[in-house]
């Protein structure tokens, strides 16, 4: 399912992702994927699913390719394969060094997009079967952000894709649009 929750900002939207995530737990009730109410014990194995693309990206100081690999295997063939996904490795290969570039602490050497590509090709890189953008694509501008969402829409042909988002053209094609409206869920 392609599925996007809206609302205006303070609503929840970002605070509801973090639940479902594992982020936070729940004051009441249960969240529950597949028949399978998600517990510490499991916590784990459901985090492991996703792929998150948050509004604001930690980067720490460090190149592009250890920034997406993350603590993960090296694998120079997917991290220039998510680049290119990301539509950022054609701008590394000729202004930078590659996946070689260092990003500088919090990422100061990259601008704000650049710095949200990145974390797509992060996000991308573990092959999630859950993919979940918070306002993932708020600092590129539009022609960019409708090719990154062209292929994130490509890419999640048999994921699971969840969107928090403003603009509505990030969300035209999710089968399903949730507006949070007084603290409730309201299918539009």
């Amino acid at each position: 399912s392609k599925i996007a929750f809206v609302g205006e900002s303070g609503s929840g939207k970002s605070t509801l992702v973090d639940i479902i995530i594992g982020l936070y737990r729940p004051l009441g009730g249960d969240i529950t994927v597949d028949g399978t109410v998600i517990r510490e014990s499991n916590i784990k194995d459901w985090r492991k699913k996703v792929g998150y693309i948050p509004q604001s990206v930690y980067l720490f100081d460090g190149t592009v390719a250890e920034n997406i690999a993350f603590g993960k295997e090296f694998d120079e063939k997917n991290i220039k394969e998510v680049l290119e996904k990301a539509k950022i490795l054609d701008f590394l290969e000729t202004h930078q060094d590659g996946i070689h570039t260092f990003v500088g602490e919090g990422g100061i050497k990259l601008s704000g997009g650049q710095k949200q590509r990145i974390a797509i090709a992060r996000a991308l890189y573990k092959k999630p079967e859950i993919l979940i953008l918070d306002e993932a694509t708020s600092a590129l501008d539009e022609a960019i952000e409708k090719e990154i969402m062209d292929e994130i829409y490509e890419i999640s042909k048999n994921k699971t894709l969840i969107i928090i988002a403003h603009r509505l053209s990030t969300i035209n094609r999710c089968e399903k649009v949730y507006k949070i409206e007084n603290r409730k869920l309201v299918l539009c």
